[in-house]
């Protein structure tokens, strides 16, 4: 049996020595797409995703079975295919005519893991003599002024990567407008530990909808004290406001809808540090307080 990584699989008859299409059950489907989109954040690309994820649940496959069960061009598979022998998670085995077999998806996950750790070490390990190269290179005189800038970030990791810069940089004030759903994650992340470590050097203020979720939190959060207030608008989205200088706006953007009618969301923001902004969401912020 050899099963595709899409919507159908082909499954093959030895009576009538051919192929048959096959819907691919939707529980399976949306599990198989869980997967793939998790290993792509490691850096996988996705026919190599397809690749990999075919030979872990067919077992030992030649490269042109592969190639016919998930429709691609046997070249682009062999290609594929030495790809993934260079990150450790296929092997070739030694036969003829010549097979591919794909290691465990926990073990697939360790190797990745660790890619990317040894990665980050290297670049931790190298910064010092980059950044004094970059500093020994002639620089153009510029005039230091300062500037309204904006950035759009895109993911929820980069949006919390932001949200704990813009702590760590706070000296005076940090305020946060965050319904239900935004201060879930707030919470679940590391960001509320450090809201925490803050809350005893600056002014934390915390704004949240009416929602029993929301109650839950603020009830995990006891070290706020006063700083917390409860307002009947939910449907804003998030935002942060640092020192009454720098904001960061944080949505998620609808893009499908899973089955039972589960949503499924994009998480993105808008950093900036544009006055005119900054003001708007402080005075709209205090009339939340309110």
């Amino acid at each position: 049996m050899a099963l595709a990584m899409e919507n159908v699989m082909k499954v093959y008859n030895k009576q009538t020595d051919a192929y048959k299409m096959v819907k691919m059950d939707q529980t399976v489907t949306k599990q198989l797409s869980t997967i793939e989109e998790t290993l792509a954040r490691f850096g996988l690309l996705k026919n190599e995703i397809r690749v990999y994820l075919y030979l872990a649940r067919a077992g030992e496959k030649k490269a042109g079975e592969i190639a016919e069960a998930i429709a691609l061009h046997r070249t682009e598979t062999y290609r594929i295919l030495r790809d993934l022998e260079k990150k450790g998670i296929v092997f070739s085995i030694f036969e003829k005519p010549l097979k591919f077999t794909a290691v465990p998806l926990d073990k697939a996950i360790d190797l990745l893991v660790d890619a990317q750790k040894i990665k980050i070490k290297m670049l931790e390990q190298e910064k010092p003599s980059l950044v004094e190269l970059w500093q020994s290179m002639p620089q153009a005189k510029t005039e230091v002024a300062k500037k309204e800038l904006f950035q759009m970030l895109e993911g929820e990791q980069q949006v919390l990567m932001k949200a704990n810069e813009l702590l760590e940089k706070a000296e005076e004030s940090f305020q946060i407008f965050a319904a239900a759903d935004y201060l879930s994650e707030l919470y679940y992340s590391d960001f509320s530990d450090k809201l925490k470590a803050q809350a005893n050097k600056i002014e934390v203020s915390v704004v949240t909808d009416t929602s029993v979720k929301s109650a839950y939190f603020l009830g995990q959060m006891k070290w706020l004290g006063g700083g917390h207030r409860v307002s009947e608008e939910g449907n804003l989205p998030c935002f942060m406001i640092a020192d009454n200088k720098e904001v960061l706006i944080a949505f998620h953007e609808k893009i499908q809808d899973g089955e039972a009618g589960k949503k499924k969301y994009r998480t993105a923001a808008i950093w900036t540090n544009y006055a005119a902004l900054v003001n708007t969401l402080q005075i709209l912020f205090s009339k939340l307080q309110n």
